[in-house]
């Protein structure tokens, strides 16, 4: 009988690779990361696929892996996998839930302090051989007011991670019903979550009832001064609110990790704004978290093909 053959689509800490390899019981794709074009001629051979944000296994994918039984979602996230279609071809999914989630709670706090105190602008304005202190006087994190929309894992190590700074916490999430933290108080709505908060940091997942949520309605109710930081997914904030939120001053900046369609490689109108902050989806991009995520990954692959045992199971 021939052993399941797995594909690591996205990356892998190099380490948990070759253990991954070195495993007897089944066979790895000899690269720890592929292009789509590679990836789409492995699939028809492919049991199991290990994957990040960037293969989406939606209809037309599945359809050309008549042999795939699993998809591991190297994260947290599976909102681009067509989970439906999944279960209705019979092929399981997981995630490696938790093994991101300081790294994203980190990154968040980054992007805070990032806007807050210009750091990127300044930096790009002394690599062209400028000295402006006067055009970048910021803002101290310290004693403000810091709104957490989604207060899971990662919006919690969040909470915990501002400690230091004296914050003022407040959160909306309908799931949680008081708060675990004494310093940390729950709210009834989101827009008082919006209209009180000097920051606003999102932390909820992608669902029907996230999705473009955050719209000129709740942006306007936000201080003039306030930021927006979002390191969750792109499609809960209306990209085209932002920009008009931005653009006009109704808040002072924001610093976002994710977007509605990503890879984000063409410009955009937000590439004009010149207080918005942009990375590429780096919340979980930490040697520390990626080691995390592949070891769990590794281990629900040996577990679901050679214990035959389903870990982290995810369903539509």
């Amino acid at each position: 009988m021939s052993k399941p053959f797995i594909v690591v689509c996205d990356g892998m800490d190099k380490n948990i690779f070759e253990s991954l390899c070195a495993n007897e019981n089944i066979e790895v794709h000899p690269n720890k990361k592929c292009t789509q074009e590679e990836i789409e001629g492995l699939l028809p051979k492919a049991n199991g696929l290990i994957i990040r944000s960037a293969t989406k296994p939606n209809k037309e994918l599945i359809d050309k892996a008549p042999n795939l039984k699993y998809i591991i979602r190297a994260g947290e996230g599976t909102d681009n996998i067509d989970k439906a279609y999944c279960s209705e071809k019979g092929i399981k999914v997981s995630n490696t839930p938790g093994a991101n989630n300081n790294s994203a709670a980190e990154h968040a706090l980054a992007l805070m302090m990032s806007v807050l105190r210009k750091t990127p602008w300044a930096h790009a304005s002394m690599k062209e051989g400028q000295w402006n202190k006067a055009a970048f006087t910021g803002n101290e994190l310290w004693k403000k007011k810091v709104g957490i929309m989604g207060f899971g894992r990662i919006g919690q190590l969040l909470c915990k991670r501002l400690q230091g700074f004296e914050v003022e916490v407040s959160f909306f999430d309908p799931g949680v019903t008081e708060s675990p933290f004494s310093w940390a108080k729950k709210v009834n709505s989101l827009d008082e979550l919006f209209s009180d908060s000097d920051i606003v940091s999102i932390h909820t997942p992608l669902i029907e009832a996230t999705k473009g949520v955050v719209n000129k309605d709740l942006l306007s109710k936000m201080k003039p001064s306030s930021i927006l930081v979002n390191a969750a997914r792109g499609k809960i904030v209306n990209e085209a609110d932002l920009y008009d939120a931005l653009k006009n001053n109704t808040i002072r900046g924001a610093g976002f990790d994710v977007f509605e369609t990503e890879p984000l490689k063409e410009k955009t109108q937000l590439h004009e704004l010149d207080n918005l902050i942009l990375t590429p989806h780096l919340g979980g991009s930490t040697e520390e978290a990626q080691f995390r995520v592949g070891q769990m990954a590794a281990d629900q692959i040996n577990e679901f093909f050679v214990n035959n045992n389903l870990v982290n199971e995810v369903t539509s």
